[in-house]
C-alpha cells in the first residue's frame, strides 16, 4: 500500500502529486488494468510483445 505523510505547511497539490509519483513508481495502475477485465490472449501477446520492445530500447540507452 501506498502512502505519504503530509507535512504541516505542504500545500494539498503538492502532496498529490507525490502521491501520484509514488503511485507510478509501486506500479500500481498497469497492475489495476491488468486486473480490471478479462484479457484475451491476443491483447495478452500484444501487451508483452511492446514490453519487450520497451525493455530493448531501455537496453541500447544505457
Amino acid at each position: 500500500m501506498t502512502q505519504i505523510i503530509v507535512g504541516d505547511n505542504e500545500h494539498i497539490e503538492s502532496a498529490l502529486r507525490r502521491f501520484k509519483r509514488e503511485v507510478s513508481k509501486a506500479g500500481i495502475f498497469p497492475d489495476m488494468r491488468k486486473h480490471r477485465h478479462f484479457e484475451t490472449p491476443i491483447e495478452k501477446r500484444k501487451r508483452k510483445e511492446i514490453a519487450k520492445h520497451r525493455k530493448g530500447k531501455r537496453r541500447f540507452r544505457t
